[in-house]
């Protein structure tokens, strides 16, 4: 494990260049579909996330295999990030944006039925990728996830957003990622560094810090649960979450796809996003560009 200086990444140390992704001959058309049920499209709407069994157990060990490409040679992909100080305990790392270079997540992203349900549940008539964002953390971690929601952290807007969290590996309830139900309904709050869990600059005058969750749990409705290899949460970017500081008896790998709708456009935040993509070269209100984020599905 790589615990040095130059392995105490940022949280948007891009260690190689963005590159634009190429998909060939991809044909959407050729997706599979994915048939939602309607209590669980309905659960979405409300709660702001949804736990579906076992969605994905058939790619387990393919983003297994793809998470451990970028652990054997971190530097060697974007945005790796080490979340637990020196001297801490375990190992908290993730990485994002590697999809176009690890040839497991372009699978997964380009055969199975992600796209199609990510539209599903969003209502949206297509399904645009933003990125890909993959997670470890070793036995012994006791670092929590603090308490966060994703969109302040993007360069990107709308209210049809999801997030396809997939289970690698066994984890119990108590060190598992617990969501705020209908917190995606209120307030953006500040986006947070993982690793001192300080906001990030810029944000103070626009967006509130992110509440005490812990302290007041009673005035919020938490889901958690004991997830299996495969099992599949659904959650909008705008839904807050986070973990304890439990200890971790065995490794928690996950894997995530996060996914715009119809109507989510390029914003300008107060400060720097995270992914940072400051060449992106596209105004307020414009729809993402699809050469960067291609919609992997269509409504037919």
């Amino acid at each position: 494990m790589q615990k040095d200086a130059e392995a105490r990444y940022g949280n948007n140390q891009k260690t190689v260049p963005w590159e634009t992704p190429d998909l060939g001959a991809f044909d959407p058309a050729a997706l599979p579909d994915y048939r939602a049920d309607p209590v669980d499209v309905e659960t979405y709407r409300r709660d702001g996330v949804v736990l579906l069994r076992g969605a994905f157990t058939d790619w387990v060990e393919p983003l297994r295999a793809g998470l451990e490409r970028n652990l054997a040679d971190p530097l060697s992909y974007c945005f790796p990030c080490e979340s637990t100080k020196e001297g801490e305990a375990g190992r908290f790392f993730d990485s994002y944006c590697n999809w176009p270079r690890i040839p497991e997540y372009l699978a997964f992203v380009t055969q199975s039925s992600a796209a199609a349900m990510a539209a599903r549940f969003m209502g949206s008539e297509r399904a645009q990728l933003f990125h890909e964002h993959a997670f470890l953390k070793e036995p012994g971690t006791l670092h929590a996830t603090p308490w966060h929601q994703d969109l302040p952290y993007y360069c990107c807007d709308g209210q049809q957003t999801v997030s396809i969290y997939i289970a690698l590996d066994h984890a119990p309830e108590d060190v598992a990622v617990r969501f705020a139900k209908g917190t995606h309904k209120g307030a953006l709050f500040r986006p947070r560094d993982f690793l001192e869990g300080r906001d990030f600059d810029g944000f103070s005058a626009v967006m509130d810090a992110v509440p005490d969750v812990e302290s007041k749990p009673e005035d919020y409705d938490i889901a958690a649960w004991e997830l299996e290899p495969g099992d599949t949460i659904l959650f909008d970017f705008r839904t807050l979450h986070g973990t304890t500081s439990a200890e971790l008896k065995a490794r928690r790998r996950a894997f995530s796809t996060r996914w715009l709708g119809d109507d989510v456009v390029y914003c300008e935040r107060p400060g720097e996003t995270s992914p940072p993509f400051p060449d992106i070269g596209l105004n307020p209100g414009d729809r993402m560009r699809e050469d960067w984020f291609p919609v992997l599905w269509r409504r037919g």
